[in-house]
C-alpha cells in the first residue's frame, strides 16, 4: 500500500493514477472531507500531514509513503521527526519527498527552512528515502490563466530570464518511479525541465497553442512585489523575486535526472500547455 499526500494537488493529482494503474494500492490523503474524481483502485481517507496524530491510522500497513507539503506547512508545523517516527512505527519502509531545488541552492533561505527541516528527519528515520528537489513548476503559469482568458495579456517580471521549469506531471512520474522501483533509496534528484524558458518565451508558446496573440507587458520587481503581497508571506516574497530575477547558474542548470529515472527526456513547457489549454480558452 502507498499512501499518497497532497493528493489533490499539481503532483498528486497525477502522481495517484500513476500508481494506481500499475496496479498499487493507494490512499490518497488530503485535508478535505471529500475528493472527486478520485482514481478507480484509490481510497480517499482525510487526514493531515501536519498533524502526526491524524496520520497514524493512515500509515498502518503502508509500505511507502509520499510526503508533501503544502501551503502553510512549509513554514511551520509539529517536528518532521513525529510525522517520521509515526511512519516507521507504522512499519513504512519507503519514503519519497517532495522538496525543492532551493533547499540545496540558497541554503540560507529561511523561507525554505522547513523544507530543510523534512529532508534531515527523512535522512534520518531509517526506512529508504528518495529526496525530490525540483525547479521551478510549469504550472506556475495558471497565475496568468484569468489575465489570458480576459484580456489576451500576461503580467510578469524580468520577462527575458530564463528558468528550466518542469512540469509537475514529470515530477509525479519520477515519484512514482520511486516509490515502487529499486535503485533509488538514498537518492537526491534535482528536477528540471529540458530547457529554460522566460517568461516573454512562456507566454509566447501560450499564445500560439491558443492561435491569437497574447501580450507580454513586463512588470518592474517593485510591481510584482506589491502583487505577490496579496497571497505570499512577506519572508518568501524577496527570496523568490531573487531566483526569478538574479538565479544562480546552478538554478539555470538542466539536471539529467528526469531523464535518467524516465528514460525519456522531460516534457517541454509547450507540452504543459497543450495539456491545460482549456484553463487559458
Amino acid at each position: 500500500m502507498i499512501v499518497v499526500t497532497g493528493a489533490t494537488g499539481n503532483i498528486g493529482r497525477t502522481l495517484v493514477p500513476l500508481l494506481t494503474t500499475a496496479g498499487e494500492e493507494v490512499v490518497a490523503v488530503s485535508r478535505q472531507p471529500q475528493l472527486a474524481g478520485l482514481s478507480a483502485g484509490a481510497r480517499h481517507v482525510r487526514a493531515d500531514v501536519g498533524a502526526a496524530a491524524s496520520m497514524r491510522p493512515v500509515l498502518q500497513g503502508a509500505d511507502a509513503f509520499f510526503i508533501l507539503l503544502g501551503g502553510e506547512l512549509n513554514g511551520h508545523g509539529e517536528s518532521p521527526a513525529a510525522l517520521m517516527d509515526t511512519a516507521v512505527a507504522a512499519g513504512v519502509k519507503r519514503v519519497v519527498l517532495v522538496s525543492s531545488q532551493v533547499s540545496a541552492t540558497r541554503p540560507a533561505a529561511a523561507s525554505h527552512d522547513r523544507l530543510r527541516e523534512f529532508e534531515l528527519a527523512v535522512r534520518a528515520a531509517g526506512p529508504d528515502f528518495t529526496i525530490l528537489r525540483p525547479g521551478g513548476f510549469a504550472s506556475n503559469a495558471f497565475a496568468w490563466a484569468e489575465s489570458v482568458r480576459a484580456q489576451r495579456t500576461i503580467f510578469a517580471p524580468f520577462g527575458d530570464v530564463a528558468l528550466p521549469v518542469i512540469d509537475p506531471a514529470d515530477i509525479a512520474a519520477v515519484a512514482a518511479a520511486a516509490l515502487r522501483e529499486y535503485g533509488h533509496a538514498g537518492r537526491t534528484y534535482e528536477l528540471t525541465g529540458p530547457a529554460a524558458i522566460s517568461p516573454r518565451q512562456q507566454a509566447a508558446a501560450i499564445s500560439t497553442a491558443l492561435g491569437e496573440e497574447v501580450t507580454f507587458v513586463e512588470l518592474s520587481r517593485e510591481q510584482a512585489h506589491a502583487h505577490m503581497a496579496q497571497f505570499m508571506p512577506e519572508e518568501v516574497i524577496a527570496g523568490t523575486l531573487d531566483i526569478l530575477g538574479v538565479p544562480l547558474p546552478t538554478e539555470q542548470a538542466i539536471s539529467a535526472d528526469v531523464q535518467t529515472v524516465l528514460r525519456r527526456p522531460a516534457r517541454p513547457f509547450r507540452d504543459w500547455v497543450d495539456r491545460n489549454l482549456p484553463a487559458f480558452q
